[in-house]
């Protein structure tokens, strides 16, 4: 059944929970070659762009808990593509070589995510659609 003809259609929790699926699924796909979740990859290309990055500009840029943030960075340590330092009260966070050798991979990862729903949408819609988004949570954020 298409969500449009759900009896829930004109919620927007519903409608929105149905989309954040279908594209977590796409993204899920996308992010596949380098083994990584969306988030995980997200949050190591921000250490790759940002080496000794905290976690708290992490929270703040990815819009994730505190404790979330801290999960997805163990993850990475496990996986050896992030390393925390502690410097008084201060947690970095860097990336290993392991990790820059990944960032092309990533890059590679993000634009074709991009590309599929662009090619489903058309690439004005989702360009758009996403400021559309954004400007919707802005205001639903405050």
């Amino acid at each position: 059944m298409k969500t449009s003809e759900s009896r829930f259609c004109k919620c927007m929790y519903f409608s929105s929970n149905a989309l954040a699926r279908k594209i977590e699924k796409l993204a899920i796909e996308s992010w596949k070659p380098v083994n990584l979740s969306p988030s995980h990859a997200y949050l190591l290309l921000m250490v790759l762009d940002e080496p000794g990055i905290q976690p708290m500009a992490l929270v703040d840029e990815l819009q994730l808990t505190p404790s979330t943030i801290t999960r997805l960075i163990e993850k990475l340590e496990e996986k050896k593509m992030v390393v925390r330092t502690t410097e008084g009260k201060l947690t970095n966070v860097y990336p290993t070589p392991k990790a820059k050798d990944l960032q092309p991979k990533l890059k590679e990862c993000v634009k074709e995510f991009s590309e599929k729903y662009a090619t489903v949408l058309g690439a004005d819609e989702s360009a758009r659609l996403v400021v559309s988004m954004n400007k919707v949570a802005d205001k639903l954020g405050r």
